[in-house]
Order: structure tokens, then C-alpha cells, then sequence
């Protein structure tokens, strides 16, 4: 099974304490359980104060775990929270209200993943031909054809009976547009100090009837 890919603008939309993501390390974590098992938890603020945002910063990428730093006052290794000590992680000093039965910590916790943080989002423009409707999506660079369909379904219901062509070619719908030869040409607007926002590849979509040949 495929995993669902997400733009960081469609993780940054969860941004409240009932529906609170984020990412990290190139995955998307669905935190709101965390956040109704601990309401009220001051330790959840640093974790309140980062929804919806990337905080691949917390983290060593080598262990995947938070990263760690020398105490001043201690002299011991401890977790690195500059914005304050969170959910599941230890108190510098040892306590007695410190409970660790908790099992493992949210952050390694993959049940909390809902998927993978796009490494690369693409703007395209999506032209009905029946109806002559323009829109422009953003969609990840990861995700195949019958999943921006998916993504177009908000605008048009009925976009599985139509035939998807680019440059009057039929698209393959188990590809990506860069497999289908729909080239990103970002990177070279940038370095022309073009707007690509003028230059966006132009899906065109044919609906199918028993009259017409898609």
C-alpha cells in the first residue's frame, strides 16, 4: 500500500489543540490523541507551540532521537529542549512525580505517523475541456496520477470519467508527471529569475461519453 504524501501547507492548517500535526525527519505526525491525553499538561506547551510546523530541529538525524547536550549545572547528557521540556521527556534532576511508564516516547511512537512530508511540492494547472475551467493545484512530486486526481475531486466529482492527457498525450494514472515527461522546470525559472508561475504545465481533461474517443 502506497503511503499518503502531504505538502508542508497542508500540515500547516493543523495547527490547533484539537487538531494538532506535525512533521519531522519527512513524516507527518497526527499528535491530536497526545495532545487530548495530556490537555492541561504544561509539559505539552512546547509541543502546542509547534503545531502544524517542521521540528526536525529537535532531532539528531543519525539516532532519529532527540538530540542531546552536556547540563551546565549537572554535568550530565540530557535531552536538548531550548524551547522548554515536553511531553515524555525526564526531568534534568531525578523527581518523584516523574512517571516513565508511559512505553515508548510519542516521537518514536509510528502510530502517530500518518504519512510522508512531500521533499518537493509542484504547482500544475488542471484545464476541463468540457466545461473550460482552469484551477492550479499544488501536489507533491511523490504522488502519482490517480492520487492528484484525488486531489482534484474538491473541484470536480466526476474526474475519473475523464481522460487526462499532457501535450495531447494520454497520462499514465499509475505514474508521476515526471515519469509522464512532465518535467519540473523550477529550478531553471529560479536561475532565469523567471515567474513559473506563468509557465505551469497545462493538464487538459477530456470527459469520456459513448460519442466521443478519449
Amino acid at each position: 500500500m502506497r503511503p499518503k504524501y502531504y505538502t508542508p501547507n497542508e500540515v500547516s492548517v493543523h495547527n490547533t489543540l484539537k487538531d494538532l500535526w506535525v512533521s519531522f525527519l519527512g513524516k507527518v505526525y497526527d499528535l491530536t490523541p497526545l495532545a487530548e491525553k495530556y490537555s492541561g499538561d504544561v509539559l505539552l506547551k512546547p509541543v502546542i507551540a509547534c503545531a502544524g510546523k517542521d521540528i526536525s530541529h529537535w532531532f539528531d538525524k543519525k539516532t532519529k532521537d532527540i538530540r542531546r547536550h552536556i547540563d551546565p549545572i549537572t554535568g550530565c547528557e540530557f535531552p536538548y529542549t531550548p524551547h522548554g521540556r515536553f511531553v515524555h521527556i525526564p526531568p534534568a534532576c531525578p523527581r518523584t512525580d516523574w512517571v516513565n511508564d508511559f512505553g515508548r516516547p510519542w516521537w518514536k511512537d509510528e502510530s502517530y505517523c500518518i504519512g510522508i512530508l512531500s521533499a518537493k511540492t509542484r504547482f500544475v494547472k488542471i484545464i476541463n475541456t468540457l466545461t473550460s475551467q482552469e484551477h492550479v493545484i499544488e501536489v507533491c512530486s511523490e504522488e502519482i496520477m490517480t492520487e492528484i486526481l484525488d486531489r482534484y475531486l474538491k473541484w470536480n466529482y466526476h474526474a475519473a470519467s475523464y481522460t487526462w492527457k499532457y501535450n495531447s498525450v494520454n497520462l499514465n494514472m499509475d505514474m508521476t508527471l515526471e515519469q509522464n515527461g512532465v518535467v519540473d522546470e523550477d529550478e531553471d525559472f529560479y536561475k532565469l529569475s523567471m515567474n513559473d508561475d506563468e509557465f505551469l504545465p497545462a493538464l487538459h481533461l477530456y470527459f469520456n461519453d459513448d460519442l466521443t474517443e478519449a
